[in-house]
């Protein structure tokens, strides 16, 4: 459990390799959920701490970030992304890019970040210092392009790396591990990628999650964010190549991984 500003932050493992978050406001009581791949854990984490929630924030489509809706979702406000609604649980609340709301007594503001799917969406808490990206951006990695291209994606990304340095990114699984052994074989050299995947491995040896990770060591190590790092062009070979172009390399070699 983290606490940020006025909030608590827990991480939930769900399925085989995802993470749910709860965000609860200790002075205000409310709590807010983040994706459902399944109800039991998440409700599991509530019945714990004696929380009820009154609001699951959706950020996309999948079936392993929407299955637990239904069952958790009793007296709960279901929010997710207008242009997405026609393949969502039923939404109280429709949003778009640029839209701000209030969840657990923060200001959080939505960003569309489409890539992995077409209306991906991502809500940041800046007070909190919290953004929930799911698929879109990840720990040392971002999600595969099942619907948008790699254009989308990269503007994704520069939204997200823009965020301030201590924000804390929330993604939705724990692929931590296998996406820094991609990162070592483009980037060998980089130190605090060295540093980071020993931090990693330990971490994984006694079975503590990897999410969250800070936006200022994804700025650092993760490759998917440093398409336009001149540096990181020139040791994969790349130094003239347009950005996005690098990031679609990027991509492609991953799927391959």
């Amino acid at each position: 459990m983290t606490k940020t500003a006025a909030v608590e932050l827990v991480v939930v493992p769900c399925l085989r390799d995802n993470y749910a978050f709860l965000v609860h406001n200790g002075e205000t009581g409310e709590t807010a959920l983040i994706d459902a791949p399944e109800a039991g854990p998440i409700q599991a984490a509530l019945d714990a701490r004696d929380w009820t929630l009154n609001d699951i924030l959706i950020t996309h489509h999948h079936d392993d970030h929407i299955d637990g809706v239904g069952a958790l979702r009793t007296g709960a406000r279901a929010i997710g992304a207008k242009a997405d609604a026609h393949r969502l649980p039923d939404l109280d609340l429709a949003v778009a890019e640029g839209d701000v709301i209030t969840v657990c007594g923060q200001k959080t503001h939505i960003f569309d970040v489409s890539g992995h799917t077409v209306g991906h969406i991502a809500f940041h808490m800046p007070d909190a210092e919290l953004v929930f990206t799911a698929d879109s951006l990840m720990a040392l990695g971002c999600g595969r392009l099942f619907e948008g291209t790699p254009a989308q994606m990269w503007e994704s990304m520069q939204k997200l790396r823009a965020l301030p340095d201590d924000t804390l990114i929330c993604s939705g699984h724990e692929y931590t591990a296998a996406n820094a052994r991609f990162a070592a074989t483009l980037d060998p050299g980089n130190p605090d990628l060295i540093s980071r995947i020993k931090r990693i491995e330990t971490a994984r040896a006694t079975g503590v999650p990897t999410v969250p990770s800070s936006l200022t060591e994804e700025k650092h190590t993760n490759p998917f964010l440093r398409a336009d790092i001149p540096e990181f062009k020139a040791a994969i070979g790349m130094a003239d190549t347009p950005d996005v172009d690098v990031f679609a390399y990027v991509r492609a070699q991953k799927d391959k991984f």
